[in-house]
């Protein structure tokens, strides 16, 4: 697990000087049985002078039991190497609430936990309910992302990265759900070192240059892997890359043999994030709503055909013919149903509440009303999903 530089003890001298001070004082020793008290004017030379070496002392030995103890806080797998057990040791209560409050500061900025890289959070239940509460329609979408990253995190050790593809019209919830797995399997989510977000009209727009896009991108990609055991790398309009980056990506998702039957594998989360299939998936839904049977019943053995149909048919994107898809390096497609006006109005109440706003129901029904909804005739479903949702509403506040 990648560490911070370790300090030599001077530094941490000066910043524990306050404490080392009061520690000090407050471990200096009275006059023992036998031991006379120094007097005024008794000959000694420089009592004072004695009095400040003794109390130098003291702090200097009072300051290789908070290096000991801190140092056992912020790197416990070098506890006691020394045959000692610094953490037995006690403290003065002020020295401690000292060293508790040194500890939370320097982990503010530092990898240090107790066990593990604390930049990992892995928070299945958040993400559970996120999925839950916040993401509207997509119920085939909750289940199979929750189902598969659970097992994957839980396998003790993946011989593969987690690839995952999800697809569906814009606004549908794509990028929704990738914020939700960063948010809730990483401390700092998207912002996180161990988390890579690439948007292909933004990172590679120059076909020309997709030589140097390759090499930036595969070695963007070695970094991560090298600083953070779970990496997470996601790709927004995937369906526009290169098949040349797609090509190279392609060894970084190929089964991999174990190099180090000791050491712990790496857990790597790869995310595309696709526009195309959309068609596809909104036919298979409309087709069952005009014959009566609800959303909900819709399954994968419904849409999986039809969806991988149109991905290998397209001739405007190489995706559906890269070796992702030939020599099946994704696990699993994950298909993002069209939202209806019902959804429209849950995403814009959502807007609402986010930013504390009062809201009425007729409010809502407003602002569902100001969306495209297709086909003409029947107009069932929102074309742009929920986007824009969140700067809608400010036309509607008081």
């Amino acid at each position: 697990m990648p560490r911070g530089p370790r300090r030599p003890l001077w530094a941490w001298v000066l910043l524990l000087l306050p404490l080392l001070l009061a520690g000090a004082l407050g471990h200096r020793s009275p006059a023992g049985p036998g031991e006379a008290a120094e007097e005024p004017g008794s000959g000694q030379a420089w009592p004072a002078l004695q009095d400040l070496q003794e109390r130098l002392k003291a702090a200097v030995a009072l300051s290789r039991r908070y290096w000991a103890l801190f140092s056992c806080r912020v790197w416990p797998e070098t506890c006691g190497q020394d045959g000692k057990s610094p953490l037995a040791w006690s403290l003065p209560l002020l020295g401690q609430q000292y060293l508790d409050i040194l500890t939370t500061w320097y982990c503010s900025f530092q990898d240090c936990c107790d066990g593990g890289d604390c930049r990992i959070s892995n928070n299945l239940t958040g993400l559970q309910s996120d999925l839950s509460v916040r993401l509207h329609g997509q119920h085939l979408a909750r289940e199979l992302v929750l189902t598969t990253v659970r097992g994957y995190l839980a396998l003790p050790r993946p011989d593969k990265a987690l690839v995952l593809s999800f697809h569906g019209w814009s606004g549908t919830g794509k990028n929704f759900v990738a914020g939700m797995l960063a948010e809730n399997l990483y401390r700092d989510g998207l912002r996180s070192d161990c988390v890579e977000v690439f948007v292909t009209m933004l990172h590679f727009p120059h076909p020309k240059l997709v030589d140097l896009y390759k090499e930036q991108l595969l070695d963007q990609v070695r970094k991560t892997q090298e600083r953070c055991r779970q990496p997470l790398f996601v790709f927004d309009e995937a369906e526009k890359l290169h098949p040349a980056l797609l090509e190279a990506l392609g060894s970084h998702l190929e089964r991999q043999a174990p190099e180090n039957h000791r050491a712990e594998p790496p857990r790597t989360i790869f995310l595309f994030l696709c526009n195309l299939g959309g068609n596809a998936i909104n036919e298979v839904v409309l087709e069952l709503l005009q014959a009566g049977r609800p959303r909900e019943e819709v399954t994968m053995e419904h849409l999986e055909p039809r969806l991988q149909a149109e991905l290998v048919a397209s001739t405007d994107s190489g995706f559906g013919h890269s070796r992702l898809v030939k020599e099946n390096l994704i696990d699993l497609f994950v298909p993002f149903l069209p939202l209806e006006h019902r959804h429209v109005r849950l995403c814009a109440r959502d807007a609402f509440r986010s930013r504390g706003l009062p809201h009425s129901e007729e409010t809502l029904d407003e602002i569902a009303r100001t969306m495209v909804y297709v086909p003409k005739e029947e107009q069932r479903f929102s074309s742009q999903g929920c986007k824009s949702i969140a700067q809608r509403i400010s036309y509607f506040l008081p």
